[in-house]
């Protein structure tokens, strides 16, 4: 453990959601969510002023779109969140060489590795807060949420109480009072899953998991989360901030309070963690290439299986198609009893591809599986709500809505203000999209700010 709180965690607020209002002023002030806008589709992000309606992320867009029928439903703009992402942890590489991204909206700082040896309240107070200052310049705008402590978790769980638009700092020597009356959803690793298991010892708090026995965690959750667990109760973690961090994959899983034994029930399960895992994946800013379906049966046995697509994706239509589609060539097993169901996606590059999805004619199921083709990322296959384009007369906006043929586009920038709303067909040749421009770390970081 640190003697010092040396580590910064830096987390965008409402991201996504934060870029279109920058990027669309009709939308300031108002409730914007984005994500998959199909049945099948999640919530990514929702804006703050759509948080009080219910609405946030993992939530079937269905029931957001019931909660708040009049919000801004887009689909997103990934190229923009890059650029804004980009220019973030290019300003985080200015203070430190140990800089260890999660996604595109968050990150953890090693102040130690960046030459920082004041850390007194005072000190750390100014760094965070010039950190701020300076994501808010160079992002056009965007706030950022940040968390000083002595360790991952404690930075972590300081940017989450700064939310949104703030700065805490968490003293050393404190951090064990602070997080006794904390459920146990506060500790890293601790899902929806991990969860059940404990409340079934009758843990729900930091506390509360302090007092179980060792026995009787080891018995539910096995030797090695047992012994994590326990040590992150009194906020030992020792974790570094690596900057060579590496995704391997992303998962969602699933443990049942009885075991299933029917298609019809296990169905919209797949399809809606593949949708869920499709939204985390579209956060990290990757694309994936390999969608896997994990069963444990009532004996605890666990059988997989694996697709790899001819492309990579990020859309909730395609993996939660491919989830249910595995899903059924493992119909087999259902009688057994099946404990927990797991999405999960893996092999990712950081380009969209085309070809994206094919069924072989040998598999059984091939008529009941619905596989539509998902858009590809910066190349023109229709046009989606959020869009950029630029009209040869009008100059540039973005997709209001499309449908019949047409597309209705409300032309204005970051920069000009609330603007009039047009209507074209949607094959209007002095219509274009807007291509994406990717800035180097250096030109995004802007001009050096530490000696400012």
């Amino acid at each position: 453990m640190r003697s010092d709180a040396s580590i910064l965690h830096l987390d965008l607020d409402a991201f996504f959601a934060a870029v279109e209002q920058r990027d669309k002023p009709s939308l300031r002030g108002k409730p914007v969510v984005v994500g998959g806008v199909s049945g099948r589709g999640v919530v990514s992000t929702a804006s703050y002023e759509a948080r009080k309606f219910g609405i946030h992320s993992a939530q079937p867009m269905h029931e957001a779109r019931r909660l708040c029928p009049n919000a801004a439903y887009l689909s997103g703009r990934f190229g923009a969140y890059r650029i804004a992402s980009r220019q973030v942890m290019a300003v985080l590489r200015r203070l430190s060489p140990l800089v260890e991204p999660l996604s595109l909206d968050e990150a953890y700082v090693d102040l130690a590795a960046g030459g920082v040896t004041d850390f007194s309240p005072a000190a750390l107070q100014k760094l965070g807060e010039d950190v701020r200052g300076r994501v808010r310049a160079v992002t056009g705008g965007l706030t950022a949420s940040a968390g000083i402590g002595s360790s991952k978790f404690m930075a972590k769980l300081a940017s989450e109480a700064a939310k949104p638009d703030g700065l805490v700092i968490i003293a050393p020597g404190t951090e064990a009072g602070r997080i006794a009356g904390l459920s146990v959803r506060a500790i890293p690793g601790v899902g929806p899953a991990t969860a059940e298991r404990l409340q079934r010892l009758g843990i729900h708090t930091v506390a509360e998991l302090r007092a179980a026995t060792p026995n009787e965690l080891r018995r539910e959750l096995g030797q090695l989360t047992a012994t994590w667990l326990s040590a992150l109760a009194y906020a030992e973690d020792d974790r570094g901030v690596s900057a060579d961090r590496e995704m391997k994959s992303i998962s969602v899983e699933e443990t049942f309070a009885v075991d299933l034994t029917r298609l019809a029930e296990l169905e919209p399960v797949a399809a809606r963690d593949g949708a869920v895992v499709a939204g985390r994946l579209r956060k990290s800013g990757a694309f994936a290439r390999t969608i896997t379906v994990k069963l444990r049966l009532a004996d605890f046995t666990i059988h997989t299986r694996s697709r790899t697509l001819l492309g990579a994706v990020d859309s909730d239509e395609t993996i939660a198609a491919v989830a249910v589609a595995l899903l059924r060539e493992q119909q087999h097993l259902l009688a057994q009893g099946i404990r927990l169901l797991g999405v999960g996606v893996s092999g990712f590059t950081n380009e969209a591809q085309e070809a994206l999805f094919e069924v072989s004619a040998a598999r059984r199921d091939e008529s009941r599986v619905t596989a539509p083709t998902p858009t590809v990322r910066h190349a023109h296959a229709g046009y989606r709500a959020g869009d950029d384009v630029t009209h040869e007369t009008l100059g540039p906006g973005w997709v209001w809505g499309t449908g019949l043929g047409l597309v209705t586009v409300r032309f204005e920038t970051a920069a000009t203000g609330p603007g009039p709303v047009r209507t074209f067909p949607v094959d209007d040749p002095a219509l274009r999209p807007t291509p994406v421009l990717v800035p180097d770390e250096d030109e995004a970081a802007g001009p050096g700010w530490l000696e400012e």
